[in-house]
């Protein structure tokens, strides 16, 4: 992610180390394809980092309910399990009754209940007056609209902007437009069911005498054009075809469930979120990132996530390499930091990107997101047996191996390495992208380019992927090539990156040729490629579970004692659980077994004092008894990697393969989390079949059984 953006702001508005200016402590979050809405818990839209977003541009920047003067007292605010509505409940402060009399505090409940379909806002506001008296109501709506730029949101400067054109009202709706400097009109309608009896360009105000036990409702719509006066009838009938989509796009794949309540509420909740984030772009569905900061394609988020599902639904991975084949960079652009053959970082469609302001409306500044691809594919052909769409890809994926073996190493020296183009783009380009995630051991930063570890390791998955198709393929000599380019790789880093006197791996290496003696959680990614030998592997094992990385709640990005150790920063010392997960898979590869049960535990608790919905990130503060883990400000949620943790740390639980090329399944020491006594898979497909199986501990051991056609060979290691 583009985390090492971080601009000035005024000094009203505080940053976290990413550059995100501070928002409400507690947001929430709907998406509809590539329109987003953050707000407080009353639902309102302060102008901070909240919004009402379409295509990376805020085309609602302040909407606040309002009773006289007052905001009302807060009673809860929820987003639905399903992620289709966001729901707040609030009661009155002191309110004018007629005739002079005041009527007391929480006697008027309103509901605020919206939800986002076809890229358009619906909202019902509903007060009910549970006092004895008839009260006269003064509502009042704020409303604007500042059409600011993502990055200008997270705090860019910029040194000319375009023209926010005239409010136009028409009684009971407000146009907004901007004609930015793109050449591009920009443009927002918020429209009411009833005509307010003061209409502002920034101001609705109504006055409703309410009876005892009297009810009203009130109807909005928020979009990009103008549409159909709000009603109940359009409501309702938005609501209902914004449940059956979100129903269809959560039922793909096979289905999981355990004898643990609140487990199954951290999976409902994770495949929610995946299903919110997920876009049906032209080449199938794509998770975008996450929200609100990165709500847009990203490369090497889509890739994990869609490997953290692989295993159980693989159309996700389908649709993020082939939508990804098709924006592979055909160019070299320092700006863009593109070289032919390299897929795609993120792409942006604002303003600031279509001006060239920054780099991002197609960047390709991921040194990982490449040799990530290539083994993505690898993993997908595994699973699927789906040959069809690695011949289809097959020109991109030649293309990609290409670009690792001929750009991917600038200094020519067996290693994967990146520099940045200009000053504009990202100065560390693997996952931990922020300014000094990257450093040596005594805190200096190094100059590059830069190999980091863990991109050997992605490179190793991806010559061996290239060298399994070629063997299908009937091309031995490429097979014969690519399997050494990868012993050469493996071979590099063992010599290279291993420190004898500390037992684990360095984080990168510099210009320069030296090491970063510095242990980061950057080598459990290493296991998770396959890469090291045995003995060492175990030995980054044990210390990615010791305390030195283990916070109680989660492997930290930095081991604590290292130079640069904070807790609360973005990548050196905080727990982000797609990175607990992955390495989770690297320990389970290693049979670290029980490790992999503690991490999972771990992360399940985390989750559940976050609502049973894990963030993008939070701190790395050691575990205390009774105290819940420490959030990260700005963290994005939901956040696409994050949610799909949970199902790539069940997967190196169960120790499940599947094997789509000889139909079967694969089964290595099975555990369970701890407190779940069983759990089911409903239709797995193998191939062409469908499998049921089903976990059941039983004391020292986890006993397996399986239903479905016979076709499917069911390999059972270290279980009954």
């Amino acid at each position: 992610m583009d985390s090492d953006l971080a601009p000035s702001l005024d000094a009203s508005i505080a940053l976290g180390d990413t550059g995100e200016p501070r928002v409400p402590s507690r947001l929430y979050a709907l998406k509809d394809k590539d329109t987003f809405i953050v707000a407080d818990g009353f639902g309102d839209i302060v102008g901070l980092g909240d919004g009402l977003f379409h295509n990376d541009t805020r085309i609602l920047s302040r909407f606040r309910l309002l009773l006289g003067s007052h905001l009302p007292s807060l009673l809860s605010a929820a987003i639905a399990q399903d992620n289709v509505f966001f729901t707040s409940h609030s009661a009155n402060q002191d309110l004018p009754a007629p005739g002079g009399p005041v009527a007391p505090p929480g006697v008027l409940h309103i509901e605020r209940k919206r939800f986002l379909s076809e890229e358009r806002l619906y909202e019902r506001i509903t007060l009910v007056n549970y006092s004895r008296d008839e009260v006269l109501i003064p509502v009042t709506i704020e409303f604007g609209a500042d059409f600011r730029d993502m990055f200008e949101v997270r705090g860019l400067r910029r040194k000319a902007r375009g023209r926010l054109g005239p409010a136009e009202l028409d009684g009971r709706s407000v146009r907004f437009s901007y004609c930015g400097l793109d050449g591009v009109e920009r443009a927002s309608v918020i429209a009411f069911s009833d005509p307010p009896g003061r209409l502002t360009e920034g101001h609705a105000e109504y006055m409703y005498p309410m009876r005892p036990e009297g009810r009203l409702e009130l109807y909005l719509e928020i979009g990009l054009h103008a549409g159909p006066a709000p009603t109940r009838e359009r409501f309702r009938a938005a609501a209902a075809r914004a449940e059956v989509d979100m129903r269809r796009r959560v039922r793909h794949g096979a289905r999981l469930r355990s004898s643990g309540r609140l487990f199954n509420d951290w999976l409902a909740k994770s495949r929610a979120d995946l299903a919110l984030l997920t876009t049906q772009m032209e080449t199938g569905p794509y998770p975008y990132a996450g929200i609100p900061w990165f709500s847009t394609a990203f490369g090497r988020d889509a890739i994990l996530t869609a490997w953290q599902i692989l295993w159980f639904e693989p159309s996700l991975a389908k649709g993020v390499l082939t939508y990804l084949a098709a924006h592979q960079a055909e160019e070299v652009s320092a700006f863009r930091d593109s070289t032919p053959g390299k897929i795609m970082h993120e792409t942006r469609k604002g303003e600031m990107a279509a001006l060239g302001e920054v780099p991002f409306g197609r960047y390709y500044g991921g040194v990982d997101t490449t040799p990530l691809y290539v083994a993505l594919a690898g993993a997908y052909a595994e699973r699927t047996g789906d040959l069809a769409l690695i011949d289809h890809l097959w020109p991109t994926l030649e293309r990609a191996v290409q670009w690792i073996e001929q750009f991917g190493d600038t200094d020519g020296d067996g290693l994967i390495d990146y520099a940045r183009g200009e000053a504009g783009g990202l100065a560390n380009q693997g996952w931990k992208d922020s300014q000094d995630s990257i450093f040596h051991a005594d805190g200096r930063f190094p100059e590059g380019p830069i190999a980091l570890v863990e991109v050997q390791g992605y490179a190793f998955a991806a010559y061996r992927a290239m060298a399994r198709f070629a063997r299908l393929r009937e091309d031995l000599a490429a097979a014969t090539r690519w399997e050494a380019r990868a012993e050469q790789i493996r071979e590099a880093v063992e010599r290279r990156f291993w420190m004898p006197d500390k037992g684990f791996y360095g984080i990168a290496i510099d210009g320069a040729g030296d090491l970063c003696q510095v242990r980061g959680s950057n080598p459990g990614h290493l296991l998770f490629s396959g890469l090291p030998e045995a003995g060492r592997g175990m030995q980054t094992a044990r210390q990615l579970l010791s305390p030195a990385f283990n916070s109680g709640w989660g492997v930290r990005t930095l081991a604590h004692g290292e130079a640069r150790f904070n807790p609360m920063s973005y990548h050196n010392g905080s727990v982000w659980p797609h990175d607990t997960a992955i390495c989770a898979m690297g320990l389970s590869r290693y049979g670290e077994r029980d490790g992999v049960v503690r991490l999972t535990s771990e992360l399940f608790e985390a989750a559940v004092s976050f609502g049973m919905r894990l963030p993008e990130l939070f701190c790395g503060f050691p575990r205390f008894a009774g105290e819940p883990p420490v959030g990260y400000p700005v963290a994005c949620l939901p956040q696409a990697w994050a949610a799909g943790s949970v199902f790539m740390l069940l997967q190196a639980c169960l120790g499940l393969t599947v094997d789509g090329l000889a139909g079967e399944v694969a089964i290595v020491d099975p555990r369970l989390p701890i407190g779940i006594d069983r759990l089911w898979i409903e239709g797995l497909r193998v191939g062409d079949e469908k499998l049921d199986l089903r976990f059941e501990n039983m004391g020292d051991r986890v006993a397996v059984t399986a239903k479905g056609r016979p076709k499917t060979a069911i390999r059972l290691f270290g279980a009954d």
